[in-house]
């Protein structure tokens, strides 16, 4: 269903006449079991492990008319109550099952048990809102993605097991934390609460650090390190001065991305006066080194990052002309976010010359005519980048060319059903009709659990293969798969993609699920908890 949200509001008391209306949906919390656990129903203990001859295996029927089919590869559910994107679900995988030879079913009130060959699995139909979703994750990424007030990655000694948890350090954790860091402070924007307020700081904190490790100002590192951590073996890294810590270096657009994004929401919504003058002291020194620097990130060696290139002379290299919209959107993002915080006129002017003189207003308008491959990542950081854009700029000159350029980036987005790009998207039109329906949906469907199992879609009957391959040579859908029977992944990652995972290897924080959910609360496009 799509619906017209009437007008955008940044900070009201008054919900939105189109906001779409959230309530309590099913969640699925699955365990595993032996056959002998207690607990498990007798009618699975003597379920036949003959194997039929016909696809379909075992039947059973839920009390509310949910019918259960077990397969040999997997367990379909069809509930024609339902909603048509959720009438017929699949599960497969560890995710849901110990193997995918399903060959017993009790369907009960709120739960189905399930016996395979080599197991049994309880999952539980649990009705949860958003908020208590949103505290679960919150949870989890405090218990096993908290390392150094960064949300980090996490890899599993044992597959698939979180008490193996160790946090690591990536190439992005200054994006990652940052997306959380925005989300903490929606959160805290929404509902007061100290607690938020608390984890918004941290992740604050954490974020800024990355460009004092350095010692260089105005460049952050990628990540740091502490002296008992194991160093990842890519990328390069130095040594602080006191040996204690390493930081790692080329740091890439994306972190440059990430920290503008923070920095404009953390200064406009939280309340601590010296944070507020912190956030606006590093944003000058990150920009002003990028415009010392003739438009360039600057590494410890004297020469630009592989990434951090926003120059007229980078777009007209062959690498360069693809990326050029993208760039010059991310700089004047950045420009305008610098003189919203600092209140320093010399931002806005060069914003003007950048903008005008050197046209990157009108270089905005040219991703689909230069576009070479299509890149999720990307559209992270087109999306992320105008979103200040709509927030401060007001004058229709430069609102009119931004707001084409978000159209070319929409033209893809728009059939993810993305709820942190959609609504984004309605910062930029507040007017547009967009499936905000079908955005929240997607939140609904999210798994709760983000182990990072395999999953394998590209044998089912219902799913359309693309012809062709993404980027990355891997088969990519026609349809947009619901999120809990695709494999785990950020917003930077192609939601068509069919098949993923490593078998279990580490888990995902769910920050990518924070953010647009308190996004939506914060700006009024969405209604209740």
């Amino acid at each position: 269903m799509s619906r017209k949200v009437l007008s955008f509001v940044l900070l009201t008391n008054v919900v939105l006449p189109g906001a779409e209306p959230l309530r309590p949906t099913i969640q699925k919390l699955v365990t595993f079991h032996r056959l002998e656990d207690p607990g498990v129903p007798a009618s699975l203990r003597h379920a036949g492990t003959s194997t039929p001859s016909s696809d379909i295996t075992t039947i059973s029927t839920s009390p509310d008319g949910t019918v259960w089919l077990g397969t040999h590869s997997g367990m379909i559910s069809w509930n024609r109550a339902a909603g048509p994107r959720d009438r017929v679900q699949y599960y497969a995988g560890r995710r849901y099952l110990p193997d995918d030879e399903v060959v017993g079913i009790e369907a009960g009130s709120g739960e189905v048990w399930v016996r395979t060959k080599t197991g049994v699995s309880r999952i539980e139909l649990k009705p949860m809102t958003l908020a208590q979703k949103a505290a679960y994750f919150e949870e989890r990424i405090r218990k096993r993605h908290d390392r150094h007030g960064m949300v980090a990655d996490s890899n599993f000694r044992v597959a698939g097991d979180p008490a193996s948890n160790q946090t690591v350090s990536s190439d992005n954790d200054g994006l990652w934390t940052a997306m959380y860091g925005v989300a903490k402070c929606y959160e805290y924007a929404v509902t007061k609460s100290p607690e938020a307020l608390e984890r918004a700081r941290r992740a604050v904190e954490a974020v800024l650090y990355l460009e004092e490790i350095t010692g260089r100002p105005g460049f952050p590192a990628r990540s740091y390190i502490t002296a008992n951590e194991v160093k990842p073996r890519d990328g390069v890294w130095y040594k602080t001065a006191d040996g204690s810590k390493e930081w790692k270096a080329d740091t890439s657009s994306d972190e440059i991305v990430g920290h503008f994004y923070l920095f404009a929401v953390a200064h406009d919504l939280l309340p601590e006066t010296a944070l507020r003058e912190r956030i606006a002291a590093t944003a000058r020194r990150i920009m002003d080194h990028i415009l010392e620097h003739g438009y360039y990130l600057v590494d410890v060696t004297g020469k630009p990052t592989r990434w951090g290139r926003w120059t007229r002379e980078y777009f007209e290299t062959p690498d360069g002309k693809p990326d050029s919209p993208l760039n010059a959107l991310e700089l004047l993002s950045f420009l305008k976010t610098t003189h919203h915080i600092t209140g320093d006129s010399k931002y806005q002017r060069e914003y003007v010359k950048v903008a005008d003189d050197l046209k990157y207003a009108e270089q905005t308008t040219k991703y689909l005519e230069l576009r070479e491959e299509l890149n999720y990542s990307d559209e992270e950081l087109a999306m992320l980048s105008f979103y200040p854009l709509f927030l401060y700029e007001k004058d229709e000159r430069y609102l009119t060319p931004y707001r084409r350029a978000l159209d070319q980036w929409w033209e893809n987005c728009r059939r993810e059903l993305n709820p942190l790009w959609t609504f984004i998207y309605l910062t930029g039109k507040p007017d547009a009709a967009v499936d905000v329906e079908g955005a929240v949906w997607t939140l609904y469907r999210t798994p709760m659990d983000l182990i990072k199992w395999t999953v394998k879609n590209s044998g089912r009957a219902d799913v359309e293969l693309a012809q062709e391959k993404d980027r990355q040579q891997r088969q990519e859908s026609k349809n947009l798969l619901p999120p809990d029977e695709r494999p785990v992944m950020k917003w930077n990652s192609n939601p068509f993609r069919v098949d993923g995972g490593c078998g279990g290897c580490g888990e995902d924080d769910g920050a990518f699920f924070l953010l647009p959910y308190w996004m939506g609360r914060h700006h009024r496009y969405l209604a209740g908890e």
